[in-house]
């Protein structure tokens, strides 16, 4: 039963790895070539090509992971992995970053707001989005370096599952070495995790005040704008459900190793924190006209050929 489950949850990681790298690939070329031709970006388009892309190197983290969790003799490999690990750490705080800043644009252009400061935010957002991405990339970079300085005792086990059992040593380098990496991971997460709740609840919030007042206008203008808006809390609730799904299952992907005898709880969180990146993207361009759009186009050039 444990293999077989391992060989479904490994078949379902692929399929998300497949939809992830199609998925954000895609937005990462059309907003690309839409900025080429046009020669000029807009705010969410410069966070759509930041987000998408580390999305892509992230998929590839996953799959490594997988590899590294069960086929991997890590003994050989140990050097290797400490700077796959920085790597993934890097891309998977930086992805975190770029869709926290994405719904912070969102919710600073819906929102109206009187405050002074809020006010010149709102005005001045467009210009800071770019120092936004550099500087959410020098901070995953401080909680992400650090493994490359940190010594692999994590594996010493073999990917075999043999370990020293009388070497006390080795385990209490195993437990610390694994703290280690979980206060990395979440110090590098609680930011952006605490911005994005409270950005989403802010745009739900708003969403749903709007789409009350539009109840009580002409209902020739009342549907396609409430569809909107009800699309859009949709959509942003599932990005919420992924967002937190996926941080619960990563942390505990960390505190996973060839010791651990839990394999379902290892195999389902591979296959959660596999779903966020790959079925968020999917999100994306449902929800967002140009990427709709470029998908229709896309899809009645194949059918023509």
């Amino acid at each position: 039963p444990v293999i077989f489950l391992y060989k479904q949850a490994l078949n379902v990681v692929a399929i998300e790895v497949v939809v992830g790298f199609t998925g954000n690939g895609f937005i990462t070329a059309v907003n690309v070539i839409n900025w080429i031709k046009s020669k000029k970006i807009s705010s969410a388009d410069m966070i759509l090509i930041f987000l998408s892309t580390s999305r892509f190197i992230l998929q590839v983290t996953i799959l490594m992971h997988i590899h590294s969790l069960y086929f991997v003799d890590v003994f050989k490999l140990a050097s290797v992995y400490k700077a796959f690990g920085a790597v993934w750490m890097f891309v998977n705080h930086a992805s975190l970053w770029f869709s926290t800043w994405l719904y912070v644009l969102y919710c600073v252009k819906i929102i109206n707001v009187t405050q002074w400061l809020l006010l010149q935010i709102k005005l001045r957002i467009s210009g800071m989005v770019p120092w936004l991405l550099l500087g959410s990339l020098v901070i995953s970079s401080v909680t992400s370096l650090p493994l490359l300085w940190t010594t692999p005792s994590t594996y010493l086990c073999s990917s075999t599952g043999n370990c020293g059992e009388n070497s006390t040593a080795h385990i209490t380098d195993w437990n610390s070495s694994h703290l280690y990496l979980l206060l990395l991971y979440f110090v590098g997460c609680f930011f952006p995790l605490v911005l994005s709740v409270v950005t989403s609840a802010l745009l739900i919030t708003s969403l749903w005040k709007h789409t009350k007042k539009m109840q009580c206008y002409i209902d020739t203008f009342r549907d396609p704008l409430i569809h909107v808006h009800l699309t859009a809390i949709k959509s942003i609730i599932s990005f919420l459900i992924l967002y937190l799904s996926s941080f619960v299952a990563q942390m505990l992907l960390i505190l996973s190793t060839s010791e651990s005898k839990d394999d379902v709880k290892v195999a389902i969180s591979l296959v959660v924190a596999g779903a966020y990146p790959s079925i968020h993207s999917i999100i994306l361009i449902i929800v967002n006209s140009k990427l709709k759009l470029a998908f229709r186009i896309l899809c009645q050039c194949l059918k023509l050929d």
